[in-house]
């Protein structure tokens, strides 16, 4: 973990959370958009154990992820996650206790339908935010799923992106 700013005064602390496996700019406008929510951006990674239970491969080492993510100017704190092998829950409310945010920040790929949705992730978080009182923001980052992570991926995988 590293910090970039430490201050004395009570901080609204901002997080969000993903794989960023590999970073694009859907992220980028995230991290600028869920800065200015609050006074300190925290991101969480999902860790390998996470991105191969997800995707089945891990497409960037999670420590790659991590120090990339740091060098962004608007992160001032990067945490990754602690998700187990094999794990089947693929929330990230243990790193919500852990830093008590008072917002968390979704990006574009994620809703309030999800939230709502027993299946999803989302809800649990949900659950922790509401014991927390954190309040929960979506579609953070300039409107809308920009680009995906795994469709990339696909992409260079059929020389579409050169």
């Amino acid at each position: 973990m590293r910090k970039k700013s430490s201050s004395k005064k009570s901080k609204k602390v901002v997080m969000v959370s993903g794989g960023f496996d590999p970073v694009h700019i859907g992220h980028v406008r995230l991290f600028e958009e869920a800065k200015k929510l609050g006074d300190e951006l925290v991101v969480v990674i999902n860790n390998d154990n996470w991105l191969r239970q997800k995707k089945g491969y891990v497409f960037m080492p999670e420590h790659e992820r991590k120090e990339i993510v740091e060098a962004f100017g608007a992160v001032d704190r990067v945490v990754l996650s602690e998700h187990e092998e094999n794990t089947k829950d693929m929330s990230v409310c243990m790193e919500l206790i852990k830093v008590k945010p008072h917002i968390f920040a979704n990006g574009g790929d994620r809703n309030e339908k999800d939230a709502d949705n027993p299946q999803s992730s989302l809800y649990r978080e949900k659950q922790i935010h509401k014991k927390l009182g954190i309040t929960m923001v979506y579609n953070v980052g300039y409107g809308g799923k920009v680009r995906s992570s795994s469709e990339l991926i696909k992409e260079v995988k059929k020389k579409k992106i050169k």
